[in-house]
């Protein structure tokens, strides 16, 4: 059956993944692989352990460990592989790591996305690219409205800022080199929203820490526990990125910022998230954080609408299906050692059908 989900579109393609060893990319190549895709992975090495990009343990993949700060590198890869699709999620993605680093920050996410667009110029091979960016892309509002793709740009911290320009560079070359009479390859920006899901073990996010506070039996610190973001399980916006591909294949004019979130039913508090992952887990305490912390905006939310219409996507699970997944994960790895992340990309497959999406018909 996944072989025939987003029209087959993605069976003996040729697909590489940027990022492959991160959280999200590592999803994505066991998502691409049940789809039948080719799938090569530019990233470096993990940076948590456990990893699950090295849990998942998918031997088939062509794993090219390049720095994409290395033009020529990341060039190579390009021509020794001639890709068909690119998904770039490859990124230093952490806020608070920004603040600490904010050279090499703007080095990955800004001059990393530079060499990438550089080596897909000259790779005949690539017809559509998709850059991961992020909703906290968006100059904050003062009122509390869910944010559209034609807010202007923005971005308090050095993360959010690099995400912004990324933004821009995309637009730019998407303008002056891609989709133009010298080149047909399609590029599109994707902004999802907070997600969540089993193997993600980053420093400074709330689910890893919430699960390193259940192992160790210490308490759980909070810094912001009244900040609303649009919470999704991680399968959400792959499902977005694999449906904007898909549809991107054959109609460049939906090249452009696409936002992926939850909807309003998923755009809740951080201490209502922590409360509803506390009753799918064991007891826990929470402790405020009381100490200094960098700038964070209070509320986030984002607007779906475009990719409803245009695309006919949206969210297969709710925040409370999502959030019990995602408990079960972690405790059944905390507990017996099993991976489920395939389990859960089959029922969230068989959900998605169920409901009868497009992509999954």
């Amino acid at each position: 059956m996944a072989l025939n989900l987003f029209n087959g579109i993605y069976a003996d393609r040729r697909v590489l993944v940027t990022g492959h060893t991160g959280f999200k990319g590592s999803w994505l190549v066991l998502w691409l692989r049940a789809l039948g895709a080719q799938v090569a992975g530019l990233a470096l090495d993990p940076d948590t352990h456990p990893s699950h990009w090295s849990l998942l343990a998918l031997g088939d993949v062509t794993d090219y460990r390049v720095d994409l700060r290395d033009a020529q590198a990341v060039r190579g890869v390009l021509d020794a592989y001639n890709p068909e699709i690119v998904f770039h999620l490859a990124a230093q993605p952490l806020v608070r790591r920004s603040y600490r680093d904010p050279a090499t920050t703007f080095a990955s996410n800004v001059m990393g996305l530079v060499n990438l667009f550089e080596a897909a110029r000259t790779c005949p091979s690539v017809r559509v690219l998709i850059n991961a960016t992020t909703d906290k892309v968006y100059a904050e509002h003062a009122s509390h409205e869910s944010y559209r793709e034609t807010d202007p740009l923005g971005g308090h911290d050095p993360y959010s800022s690099s995400k912004a320009c990324a933004e821009l560079v995309s637009d730019c070359y998407r303008k002056s080199f891609f989709g133009t009479t010298h080149s047909d390859v399609h590029v599109a920006t994707a902004r999802a929203g907070n997600v969540i899901g089993g193997g993600d073990w980053a420093e400074d996010r709330l689910v890893p820490d919430l699960e390193r506070a259940i192992s160790s039996g210490q308490p759980l610190q909070i810094r912001s526990p009244f900040a609303i973001r649009p919470w999704q399980h991680v399968l959400e916006p792959l499902s977005g990125y694999l449906r904007l591909a898909q549809c991107l294949w054959n109609d460049g004019s939906l090249a452009g910022a696409w936002n992926f979130g939850p909807g309003p039913a998923g755009e809740i508090s951080v201490q209502s998230l922590i409360e509803g992952l506390a009753t799918q887990s064991n007891t826990i305490s929470i402790q405020p954080d009381g100490g200094t912390h960098p700038h964070e905006a209070a509320t986030l939310r984002l607007n779906v609408g475009k990719a409803h219409q245009l695309l006919a996507w949206r969210p297969v699970w709710d925040i409370e299906v999502a959030l019990a997944r995602t408990a079960a994960w972690y405790h059944d790895f905390r507990d017996f050692g099993n991976v489920n992340s395939a389990n859960d990309l089959a029922a969230y497959i068989d959900d998605a059908c169920k409901l009868g999406l497009e992509w999954g018909s």
